[in-house]
């Protein structure tokens, strides 16, 4: 008995300091350790065309911004163009998203461990606002993919992603059934769809003019209470409970 109700003085001394302790850690300043971000968010006047509302602080370089707007760029061999040549309203969305990946110094609290060969970190369940997945998929609605997730199972054989033998291309509305479907799934829930407006201060922007507004949207989720900080980092409240009873 008092072993457990040691165990739940310490739970409750967590609940309490959690949000001093994860916002205590730079995680409105920092880059991802992935394959193509620099140590630390930097100005960087040169960015590329979409790429360029990061200039005064990013974690990616000119070149990395200009290989984002190519077809079958060298960052990752991807090409967009696996079920027909993507149109330009749709492709534009995934330039943004790409900038926002490669460059964004604010995504902090979403930044997780990852075990994939070619990055140590990634982002899991970022807010993103209700105006960006809403036009992301009503701009790509008639084009067409193979696949719901884009980070895995594709057919690596030629050194570009092609579609999977077993897999047919079908028009986007198909595949995904609506936005949140495809916010949510076709990069691995690195997305959180929301309902947020931009105007809210709740919600990431993946595309912006002027100074970046999603600073402000980092700390409200790293200084809120216990349960939101947790969330915002990706510590789920009732795994650790269950962690600190066992």
């Amino acid at each position: 008995m008092d072993a457990l109700l040691h165990r739940l003085l310490l739970v409750l001394v967590c609940l309490i300091a959690l949000p001093s302790c994860v916002s205590s850690v730079d995680k409105l300043n920092m880059c991802m350790d992935g394959k193509h971000q620099i140590s630390e968010p930097t100005a960087e006047g040169a960015l590329y065309q979409q790429c360029s509302p990061w200039k005064d602080k990013a974690c990616c370089t000119a070149n990395t911004t200009e290989e984002a707007h190519q077809d079958n760029s060298y960052l990752y061999n991807f090409n967009w163009n696996h079920c027909g040549v993507m149109s330009q309203k749709c492709k534009k969305h995934f330039i943004q998203d790409t900038c926002f990946y490669e460059c964004s110094p604010h995504l902090g609290p979403w930044i997780q461990p990852a075990s994939e060969s070619w990055r140590k970190e990634r982002i899991l369940d970022v807010p993103l606002c209700l105006e960006d997945c809403e036009s992301w998929y009503e701009d790509c609605k008639n084009d067409y993919t193979c696949k719901e997730n884009w980070h895995k199972g594709w057919d690596w054989s030629t050194g570009m992603n092609r579609c999977p033998v077993d897999s047919q291309c079908r028009i986007w509305t198909e595949v995904f059934a609506s936005p949140r479907d495809m916010c949510e799934k076709i990069w691995s829930n690195s997305y959180k769809y929301t309902k947020h407006s931009k105007t809210s201060g709740l919600c990431m922007q993946m595309w912006f003019d002027g100074p970046n507004p999603n600073l402000k949207v980092a700390e409200y989720y790293l200084n809120g209470d216990a349960e939101t900080v947790a969330i915002a980092t990706g510590l789920h409240l009732s795994a650790l409970l269950v962690t600190l009873l066992l």
